[in-house]
């Protein structure tokens, strides 16, 4: 009788969706995890989707919605069916971008006392907002690309001052919104026009937006951070792509982008990004996963630290679980993997 408990499946929900414009990329992330799950012996995986306007759905809507790739209506309000979360043994929030990846469900499920996959509070908030995690990495000399940062009442006030401060950096300009990822809301400007453009369009996403001066002749590599306080880095990989950057449409259609695992960048590049990488990680006091992107310029040999995303894709065309793939680790060892994981970060902090 004793062993019946103990193989007992773990019930893992698996929340997707949201309010973000990344909601149709939750979607698809989840659907690939709840598919790699049905690998993992001992596993009970569920998908929960969370609908456009922030309305939870039931697991028989759920289906549908995951069927059919989006949801914006039905369902019920946060606060009435996020006791849900209570029934399972973990959950495994995929859903990407503002109240998802930002901290605000980290910090709903702190507050149920249910073990989840990933950072917690403060590294999903720090590393959502760009802004934030270029400040706090360049404090601790992680290599940045040069930028400015501003708010859209600031460019409402006087939008020419704002103008004239991001023409302090070199042009081309890449316009970013402080807390999006996918590339959603990111424009390329090479002059004046396009650059005024590019940040209204960026700040329609967001109150808060930055400027980036272009890495000129720029390689985009990319590693994979897996574990607690002791994390391990995979190898290096290396995105290309033939158009003008690496956006929304180039990222999620198969065939407009090629994945490289492992980069043949010098060996010496390689090592540089994973040691860095794994220090931002351990920095911003990051659990569980995340992907950390890097633009490294060939001709000068500089290295910049891009971003974390504390909630990488799990599309069939993401890099987090191929980079992991070529480490030895298949899809569903790493679903267990983060599972325990997320067992283990509970544990320490009861």
């Amino acid at each position: 009788m004793g062993n019946t408990a103990a193989m007992k499946p773990t019930r893992l929900l698996i929340l997707a969706g949201g309010r973000s414009d990344e909601h149709e990329i939750s979607i698809i992330s989840a659907r690939s995890v709840l598919e790699a799950a049905t690998t993992v012996p001992n596993l009970d995986a569920t998908g929960l989707v969370v609908t456009r306007e922030g309305r939870w759905l039931s697991p028989q809507e759920s289906q549908k919605a995951l069927a059919e790739g989006s949801a914006r209506h039905g369902g019920e309000p946060a606060l009435h069916s996020a006791h849900v979360v209570t029934e399972y043994d973990v959950v495994f929030p995929l859903m990407h971008g503002p109240f998802g990846e930002d901290g605000t469900v980290q910090g709903m499920l702190e507050l149920a006392g249910v073990p989840y996959v990933g950072c917690g509070v403060l590294a999903s908030a720090l590393c959502m907002d760009k802004t934030m995690t270029k400040e706090v990495l360049r404090a601790n000399n992680i290599p940045q690309v040069r930028h400015f940062a501003f708010t859209r009442q600031a460019y409402a006030n006087d939008p020419a001052h704002i103008i004239n401060e991001a023409k302090r950096l070199r042009a081309p300009w890449f316009v970013k919104p402080a807390n999006l990822g996918s590339s959603v809301g990111v424009s390329r400007a090479t002059d004046d026009v396009q650059l005024k453009v590019a940040i209204e369009e960026a700040l329609r996403y967001d109150r808060r937006a930055l400027v980036e001066e272009e890495v000129l002749d720029v390689r985009e590599l990319e590693v994979a951070i897996l574990g607690n306080d002791a994390p391990k880095v995979s190898p290096v990989g290396e995105i290309t792509h033939n158009g003008d950057f690496y956006d929304y449409p180039t990222k999620y259609t198969d065939g407009r982008s090629q994945r490289h695992i492992p980069t043949d960048a010098p060996h010496a590049v390689c090592e540089k990004i994973q040691e860095l990488a794994l220090r931002a990680y351990q920095i911003l006091d990051c659990a569980g996963f995340a992907r950390v992107d890097f633009f490294y310029a060939a001709e000068t040999g500089q290295i910049f630290l891009n971003e974390l995303n504390t909630i990488p894709g799990f599309t069939p065309f993401s890099m987090y679980p191929k980079l992991w793939e070529s480490g030895g680790i298949s899809y569903g060892e790493l679903i267990q993997q983060l599972i325990d994981l997320a067992l283990e970060r509970h544990q320490s902090r009861r």
